[in-house]
Formats: structure tokens, sequence, C-alpha cells
């Protein structure tokens, strides 16, 4: 097993705490500082401060550390990796100001993408010179079922020529380029029809209609029409066709660096609402001494451990060749609810403080909500793990706890 974790506990080897340390230090030390800076700072000048922040993370030899060698990260194994992004998740921040934000995309590139582009985006990506951005929901379809996107791509005398309407393409206005997820084969069963394109965000007909503001802030959410874009047919990212199963191999992976993102941003707030509990006097003793703010403690170190151990553990299935789709519909699940329960439960401890902006709690909070949504909505991951115990139970096979 390549940098597996200890069956007996699922605890931080310790060939990786040295750099875990190290990269909790530079995101406490450095990262914590500059987001407040980042959130109030003129276009201009939050884009310096963030540059600054990436070099400084490349001189401590902290850059891109999960990106395969080869394409100019550090190569760490896959669920060495997954220990440490669990504090760089600490910080939204954090995940640019470490390069780690370009991962999913790199190896996708990497692994489907024409030598050409290869060629002219995988290294600068790596290295943070460029941006990427993922073009599948719709404004006009439920997009928790991707069968019914209406965006399309017609081969035209070695052209691709895409029409449709995105939204929530997260970075689209710094961006080089989008991947755009399309239907390229009318006639093909629904998920074998669409494919992946990548687009230059300069190519004409590609337009930003507007940053959606999203819980009351601009966030680079953006909506982008495609109005006859005209891409090279060697855009097109693996096969014609296989667009669903590129976003697998790129979801997978990546439903596990978002829970252990989370589990670091419910450490995160964790750690606060202690911190307010042992120094805050309410009724002639600190608020630790109150049985109610005790039970937030515990059902908050519940949730977070119970999270904790099933996104280890299904990092630790698909570290041994798995699928785990079973584990990482649960882990996508329990651990959004498990991020929004305890930023909740630290607000409450906070009170009135924990809802302003002296405190990292409300920018968490509303970036928590999103949890349940993006990467498949809950609704979906629950209805599609259930299907998948139930099959197993009707063909006589049950669900073994101990083998899954």
């Amino acid at each position: 097993m390549s940098g597996a974790a200890e069956a007996s506990g699922f605890e931080v080897p310790e060939r990786i705490r040295p750099i875990r340390q190290r990269v909790l230090r530079f995101v406490e030390d450095e990262v914590y500082p500059a987001e407040a800076l980042m959130e109030e700072a003129p276009p201009a000048d939050a884009d310096a401060l963030l540059a600054g922040l990436m070099q400084k993370a490349k001189r401590a030899g902290l850059w891109a550390l999960g990106h395969p060698e080869e394409i100019g990260g550090q190569g760490l194994p896959f669920l060495d990796y997954v220990f440490v992004n669990e504090v760089v998740g600490r910080s939204a921040l954090a995940t640019v100001a470490l390069g780690t934000h370009s991962l999913q995309d790199s190896i996708m590139l990497k692994e489907f993408a024409s030598e050409e582009w290869r060629n002219r985006y995988l290294k600068p990506l790596v290295a943070g010179e460029v941006f990427p951005s993922f073009a599948m929901t719709e404004p006009d379809v439920a997009s928790s079922d991707p069968t019914q996107l209406q965006t399309r791509a017609v081969l035209q005398n070695g052209e691709w020529v895409i029409d449709g309407h995105k939204w929530f393409t997260s970075g689209a206005q710094r961006a080089a380029y989008t991947t755009v997820m399309c239907r390229t084969e009318p006639d093909a069963p629904d998920h074998d029809s669409f494919s992946m394109i990548v687009v230059p965000t300069s190519t004409p007909g590609y337009e930003i209609v507007r940053d959606v503001k999203v819980m009351g802030r601009y966030g680079g959410h953006c909506e982008v029409r495609y109005r006859g874009v005209r891409v090279p047919e060697s855009n097109l990212l693996g096969p014609r066709g296989a667009g669903f199963r590129i976003a697998q191999r790129r979801l997978g992976p990546g439903r596990i660096f978002h829970c252990m993102r989370w589990l670091g941003q419910a450490q995160r707030a964790f750690d606060l609402m202690c911190q307010r509990a042992n120094s805050r006097v309410a009724f002639g003793r600190p608020l630790a001494g109150h049985q109610q703010i005790q039970k937030f403690v515990f059902e908050s170190l519940c949730e977070i451990q119970a999270s904790r151990l099933l996104t280890l553990h299904a990092a630790h299935k698909i570290d041994r060749g798995g699928e785990a789709r079973v584990e990482i519909g649960m882990i996508k699940v329990v651990g959004a609810r498990m991020l929004h329960n305890v930023i909740d439960r630290a607000i409450q401890v906070f009170g009135a403080k924990g809802v302003t902006e002296d405190t990292p709690l409300e920018r968490m909070y509303r970036e928590a909500r999103f949890a349940r949504i993006y990467d498949g909505p809950d609704e979906v991951h629950i209805a599609s793990t259930a299907r998948r115990v139930l099959r197993s139970h009707a063909i006589g096979n049950g669900w073994d706890f101990g083998q899954h």
C-alpha cells in the first residue's frame, strides 16, 4: 500500500507528521492573518497579497505537495496527502496559497488532455501561474441530474462549436481556461452522451455574465454564456462521450479532499469554541462550567471524530485500488452535516461576536452551507448509496460492515 494509514486507528503516520506540522504552522502564521485582508482588499491588492503567500509557500517547500512530481509537484502519496489536506483545510485561502487548488484539474489534464494542451497549461497550472475553472452546473435545469444538462457542442470542420449557459463556474474571472461539460453525442445513452472540452476564457463567444452574489457576498461564482464558441477538435478531454467517466475519476478523490478540508474547518471552529468556553464568564463561572456548553463540546467532538474515521476509511479503500462509492456517499453527507453543526455551535458559544467579522466563524458558516450542494447534493448521495446497499441485499450478499 502506498502511504496507507495504519489499520489500528488511522492515526497520522510518523513519516508525515513533520510536513503536516510545517503546513499547520504556515496556515496559522501566514494565512490566518491574511484572511480578513483578502476579504476587504481591492482586487489588485488581493491578487498581490495572494501572490505573496504563494511565493512564501514555495520558498518554504510547501507548494503543490500532492501533485505528481513529473508535472512539477512534490509527489506526496495519496493517503499522506490526505492527512496534510486536513490542516490545509483549516482555511479556504490556504488551498490556493499552498497550490492545492489545482490538483484535480492538473491530474485531469495529465491523464486526458492532448499533448498540445498538456504542454500549454499543465506546468503553469501546477506552478500557480494560471488558474483553472470547471463548468458543469446550469441555472435552467436541476443539475443534480446531470443528464439534463443543455449545453451542447457540435463538431464542424475540425472545431467544436459550443452553445450553452453555465453558472457557478468558480474562478472564471481569473482562469486561463474552463473545462466545459457538454452534450456531444445526442443519440447516445445519457451517460455516454457528454464530453469535456477545454475552452480558453479568451475565446470569442465566452461571455462572463456576472459574478453571482452568494450569501450576500461576491466570491467568483460566475455565470457564463457560450455563444457559438469555437475551439479546435483537439481540445476534447479523453474520448468522445467519456465526460461522466472522467468526472468520476476527478470527483472520487476530490470528495475525499473536500471532506478532509471540512474536517480542518470543523477542527478550527472547535478550537475557537473551546477557547471561548474557557475564557468567557457568564452567571458567575466560565461558559465551560455550564452543562449546555459541555454538551456542545461533546457532540462536536463525537461528530468530528466519527466523520474523520469514515473519511479516512474511504481514503484507505481508494488507496488500495477500490472505488469506495458507498463510503464516499456516506462521508459526503455526514461530513457536510458535521461541518455545519460544529460551526453553528461555535457561533452560539461566541454569541453576538460569532456572527461578526471579528471571528472567521461567520465566513466559515456561509461556506459550510455550500457543502450540502456542491459535488452532488445530499439527497443524491443518500439515494444512490442506499440503492447500492439494497442491491447487495437483494442478490443475497447482505452488507458486511467488516469488509466495507
